[in-house]
């Protein structure tokens, strides 16, 4: 297993590599980069000027600029747009700053973001405890309840039970997650009927006050709403799932043969049958936890106005702030990529007849 892990480990560097190389290569044929983001809101009367230049010296918005290649760069003089493009690196060759890029990033060092004068990493640490809420609660709420419920409506399949909850649970993954928060908002948070749960946020503004006991149930208080409008849609592929993994190994002989010598159903069901189907449906809590960390909570970070990964990774790419975009890119691109790794590890801890090496012999 250790030989299998360390090549694990040494696909990521190639697999890690493309990644940041296909990204970095499409951006190049990007329009509005963050020259001509900047040039833009000059032009529109923003401050963006005084951030960038520190302040210092005024620039004459009515002298020519010259032969600049830039979409909203009349006006402004040639010597400023050179200035810009020197300070964000874009006065080298591309492949040039890619592999800085890569060198910086193997040391872990992602920069600063253009245009909030903070580091990338305090940036992620400062919006990661609201995405990692959204991502553990919902995909623990997910597991706690899709299990249980999958695997009676295995052992119940073909029943009314096995049928309504599937039309609930295809309803359920049918609606939208949007229009499912929306309408968590206007029923339970002031909409048009009742105001029990808070609007935004993931704390009060007294939580400092609360005592300890307080701040847990304040916390819990402001995730509600927001958790299950995010794992309302895990919960139809979760219970069929497991299910079908359920109906799956009841069929086999060994399950005949066990209930032949007089066992029990639940002592069948539980200390046979369960290690077995459960191993597809565990070893997947890894990926699961990250897409549902990455994926899918804009919509819900922004309508519960939450300030997390989603809405960070989502204003980085429509103000084209490369040093978020690409820095998060490669460290959640290697944290999914381990990811991958610890999903295989899941499967040896749960079943510990699979051997990945003999496999690949």
């Amino acid at each position: 297993m250790g030989a299998y892990i360390f090549r694990r480990l040494l696909l990521i560097i190639p697999t890690l590599f493309g990644i940041m190389l296909i990204n970095f290569v499409l951006t190049q044929f990007v329009p509005g980069g963050p020259i001509e983001q900047i040039l833009a809101r000059l032009d529109g009367g923003g401050d963006v000027f005084e951030t960038i230049s520190g302040g210092g010296g005024d620039v004459d918005l009515d002298s020519g600029a010259g032969d600049s290649n830039y979409v909203g760069a009349r006006g402004l003089p040639k010597e400023f747009i050179e200035d810009l493009e020197r300070q964000f690196g874009f006065d080298r060759p591309a492949y040039v700053r890619f592999f800085d890029m890569i060198w910086n990033y193997m040391r872990f060092d992602f920069g600063e973001s253009y245009f909030r004068s903070v580091s990338v990493v305090d940036l992620v640490l400062e919006k990661m405890p609201v995405s990692i809420t959204l991502g553990l609660w919902s995909t623990l709420i997910a597991y706690l309840v899709s299990i249980p419920l999958g695997i009676r409506k295995a052992v119940r399949d073909g029943s009314s039970f096995d049928t309504w909850t599937s039309g609930l649970i295809i309803m359920a993954y049918a609606i939208p997650g949007f229009l499912f928060a929306i309408l968590l908002l206007v029923l339970f948070a002031g909409g048009t009927y009742w105001q029990i749960f808070p609007l935004r946020g993931l704390t009060s503004e007294n939580f400092d006050d609360l005592t300890t006991a307080g701040k847990v149930l304040d916390y819990l208080w402001h995730i509600i709403l927001p958790v299950t409008a995010s794992a309302i849609g895990g919960f139809a592929t979760l219970t069929l799932l497991t299910k079908n993994s359920f109906l799956d190994e009841i069929k086999k002989q060994y399950v005949i043969t066990a209930k032949a010598k007089g066992l029990s159903e639940s002592k069948v069901l539980y200390g046979h049958v369960f290690r077995n189907a459960m191993l597809i449906v565990i070893a997947g809590f890894p990926a699961l936890f990250i897409s549902i960390f990455f994926g899918g909570s804009i919509i819900i970070e922004t309508i519960f106005s939450l300030d997390g990964l989603g809405r960070l990774g989502f204003e980085a790419t429509v103000a084209r702030d490369y040093p978020v975009i690409f820095g998060t890119l490669f460290a959640f691109g290697l944290l999914g990529l381990v990811v991958g790794i610890l999903s295989d590890l899941m499967y040896v801890f749960v079943d510990p007849r699979i051997d990945f090496e003999k496999r690949e012999a």
